[in-house]
């Protein structure tokens, strides 16, 4: 009996780390992106865009494929050099969608609210939804 209930325990424990991991590694897809977007570089973030997605910056906003999309936050990138980028929020939607809510400040100290959508496309998670949105 004394055996039986060791198992059950060391199975508990197994569960629980093993979702702990699992959400763990769903929020460090968020990092990710952070990160690229920290680089200033349009193609580290697009290795995280679906294969067309939903594009909001100033005087540019629509549906886009994902080479579109790329070089619209390439210009973007271009015209608003990068002095900093942090996440301030980040979470998951009742089916399984995640978000990322951030500053973009420039070198010029323009404050862009970010905000990105990630939606599950087979077993990946990938941007749907990318706005940097002037603050000024």
């Amino acid at each position: 009996m004394k055996r039986f209930a060791t198992v059950i325990i060391l199975m508990a424990i197994t569960i629980t780390l093993s979702a702990s991991f699992i959400v763990l590694g769903a929020f460090d897809i968020i990092t990710d992106i952070e990160k690229a977007i920290q680089s200033g570089n349009a193609a580290n973030v697009s290795k995280y865009f679906n294969s067309t997605l939903d594009i909001t910056v100033p005087k540019n906003e629509g549906t886009f494929s994902k080479t579109q999309a790329e070089m619209i936050v390439k210009d973007f990138f271009t015209k608003n050099p990068i002095k900093s980028f942090a996440i301030n929020h980040k979470g998951t939607s009742n089916d399984g969608s995640q978000y990322g809510i951030g500053t973009y400040i420039t070198t010029n100290n323009i404050s862009y609210r970010t905000y990105f959508l990630l939606k599950k496309v087979d077993k990946n998670l990938l941007i749907q939804k990318l706005e940097f949105d002037d603050q000024q």
